[in-house]
């Protein structure tokens, strides 16, 4: 068998093991608890590896709002200090089977979703979504957000989520694909079809707190991006069994810290492959422009990864008023990511597009050969520390990861 044969094979294992993915929420707890090697004073964060000195403002904002969430300093200049003498652990969340959106932050206290892929028995996590600490806001506003979550909200769904002992999120998913929700920054239909579950399982279960509850109701029912973090968990639980298959070109990760974009591929186990974080085109918000923006930022990528986000864009028009461009330009960009994806799948689909399966499976090789990089809608952080969202918009991968990854492939395998 000659080595194009064995990357298909092995390409076509890949694909077979993305199919397969079956994401439950099994559980909503400290990460401490359940986050491998979350010990100790440790802060885990988006995109692939960086120091501290290296990191964006937003990033670095992310980071100083849960060293005083946590309580290891009561104000942003000694949680700085603590910072800058190496004192925090800072680490990717990839390296812990998690991800995290924009600076994506996680600390031991912080509840994260728990989900779990019953087809192969791994578990990933992430963090709940909201607008404003995760994108460099260290407020008392903002961290109040996170307290909020720690101690009303994640109890209380918590409690609900074991009296129906776990929660099937593929069902949801594809509902909520085939209602315009591309499953990265337009959530309203499954935000929507989680919020009605929970409800119905917060209704089976005894509290005695009411005011708990309503307010926990009050936070699922209004929170159009509560699905972000349970999307970005299944495809992180989605995506890392397929790493570590030999001679596969498929791409396992995809992400970014506001300095480097980073990719995994599968038959090159745990290598960063890396360029420089590419502009945002988007739309801001008002008091905002382009002059403010951050470079691109977030494990919010995994979305793409596993195939939804900018790949299925053109399904999910009601996005564009929030990213921008049209709803011909979208259905090209879904069209052009089958090219550069080893195939689709079965039961994620598009009825724009005549119920087609999603596009699976990017393939390092394509996207060097057709010379066309993943499309990934996103939102857009502050250059500066200490602001919340400012935006949302589209870009392109660097094709320069993909490029450095295919070298180091054929060095890999043609000796």
């Amino acid at each position: 068998m000659d080595i194009k044969q064995k990357i298909e094979k092995a390409n076509e294992e890949a694909l077979r093991r993305l199919n397969l993915g079956e994401p439950f929420l099994v559980d909503i707890a400290p990460a401490g608890d359940v986050i491998p090697g979350m010990q100790g004073k440790i802060i885990t964060h988006a995109g692939p590896p960086l120091e501290w000195n290296r990191m964006c403002g937003a990033q670095q904002g992310a980071i100083i709002g849960m060293v005083i969430y946590e309580d290891w300093a009561t104000n942003p200049d000694d949680a700085r200090k603590l910072l800058d003498k190496g004192e925090i652990r800072l680490e990717p969340n990839h390296h812990h089977q998690a991800v995290g959106p924009m600076a994506g932050t996680i600390s031991p206290s912080l509840p994260v979703w728990v989900v779990e892929n019953k087809a192969f028995g791994n578990r990933a996590f992430c963090r709940q979504v909201e607008g404003a600490q995760q994108f460099g806001d260290y407020s008392e506003q903002a961290l109040q957000g996170l307290r909020m979550w720690r101690d009303v909200w994640a109890p209380t769904l918590r409690k609900a989520l074991h009296t129906i002992g776990g929660l099937d999120l593929k069902p949801i998913i594809t509902k909520a694909l085939q209602m315009g929700d591309e499953l990265h920054n337009r959530h309203t239909a499954s935000s929507s079809l989680f919020a009605n579950q929970m409800a119905v399982a917060i209704a089976q279960t005894e509290y005695e707190n009411k005011g708990a509850v309503i307010g926990t109701l009050k936070y699922i029912t209004n929170h159009e991006l509560i699905f972000l973090g349970l999307a970005m968990a299944a495809g992180k639980a989605i995506a890392d069994p397929v790493r570590d298959i030999e001679y596969s070109t498929v791409v396992t990760a995809m992400c970014r810290n506001g300095v480097e974009f980073g990719i995994r591929v599968s038959g090159l186990g745990d290598e960063w492959f890396t360029a420089p974080a590419p502009v945002v085109n988007g739309l801001y918000m008002p008091g905002y422009s382009a002059e403010d923006a951050g470079l691109d930022m977030g494990d919010s990528a995994i979305t793409e990864t596993v195939g939804w986000g900018g790949f299925v864009i053109g399904g999910a028009p009601g996005i564009l008023g929030l990213v921008g461009g049209t709803p011909e330009e979208a259905l090209n960009y879904s069209r052009e990511m089958k090219k550069i994806t080893v195939g689709v799948h079965p039961t994620y689909r598009m009825p724009i597009l005549g119920f087609a399966g999603v596009p699976t499976g990017i393939d390092v090789r394509l996207v060097v050969k057709e010379n066309i990089a993943p499309v990934i809608d996103t939102a857009i952080a502050h250059k500066d520390p200490g602001y919340p969202k400012i935006g949302a918009g589209l870009l392109r991968a660097p094709v320069e990861c993909f490029k450095k990854a295919l070298i180091a492939f054929g060095k890999k395998y043609s000796s």
